[in-house]
């Protein structure tokens, strides 16, 4: 890697890299979208590459952006641990908008006061093995060598709100795909959480998980479990990392906190 990179430079380029673009970095790394885009040109010159693609919707990663990320991923998992940036161990946990919200409404019982926690609400998958994050909550068991998973159950999904009028948040999972292709009006939302504020209001339909939508006193539930979209969730780690005291401490509060609140 070049020597004229620092760690600012790097810190830096694994916010945009990791959020698409400038925007999203703004709020991690406190500078403006300005400073930002002004350190990523001058990262380009000093490694002499093309690491980005710039859009009008944000940053793609070249080839050679990708090279870089997995290599400055390590290094940012060896300065953390050299450096630390809380008297506690960090550590870094992925998982859908739903489940992020639920486990942040149990993060004293997963932190437990020996922990300090990051929580990256985030559809698409987070690379474990490049330590992205250290634990994921996802539907599928990994097939990558190198990571562990444990099973924790089935998740379902149901029909929420009122009205005729459906919500589609906009993205690819699947219970956005499933709402996609239902006949009728749609209003499209792109945070998931928007999809909740207009079921409660009784103004449109929404899918959601039924942990979520149950969770809602107020809010009606209008079908059963729907059948497409029941998959079983994974709580993931890197199998050498789970050994550690602190991460094993906070997989087993995920664990223990997922199979409590997710059922029904």
């Amino acid at each position: 890697m070049n020597e004229q990179m620092n760690w600012d430079d790097l810190r830096l380029f694994l916010a945009v890299a990791h959020h698409g673009g400038l925007s999203g970095a703004i709020g991690e790394t406190g500078l403006s979208g300005p400073t930002l885009g002004r350190h990523m040109l001058a990262l380009e010159r000093s490694t002499g590459r093309d690491l980005f693609i710039r859009h009008a919707k944000g940053y793609d990663l070249t080839d050679e952006g990708q090279n870089l990320l997995a290599r400055a991923t390590g290094i940012a998992s060896q300065m953390e641990q050299l450096v630390p940036d809380s008297p506690f161990q960090r550590v870094k946990i992925s998982a859908g908008v739903w489940t992020t919200k639920l486990l942040c409404s149990h993060a004293q019982k997963i932190a437990e006061n020996d922990v300090a926690l990051r929580f990256v609400a985030a559809d698409q998958v987070l690379d474990i093995l490049h330590r992205e994050v250290v634990i994921g909550v996802r539907n599928k068991r990994p097939n990558q060598i190198g990571l562990a998973a444990q099973k924790i159950g089935p998740v379902n999904f149901a029909i929420y709100g009122g009205g005729n009028t459906w919500v589609h948040v906009l993205g690819q999972t699947p219970s956005a795909n499933w709402v996609a292709q239902q006949a009728g009006e749609k209003i499209e939302v792109t945070h998931a959480g928007n999809a909740l504020d207009l079921a409660i209001a009784g103004v449109a339909r929404a899918v959601l998980p039924t942990f979520i939508g149950d969770s809602v006193p107020r809010l009606a539930r209008q079908s059963g479990h729907i059948a497409d979209l029941r998959h079983d969730q994974w709580v993931v780690s890197h199998d050498s990392d789970r050994h550690l005291p602190q991460v094993r401490r906070c997989l087993d509060r995920i664990v223990e906190t997922l199979i409590n609140e997710t059922a029904g």
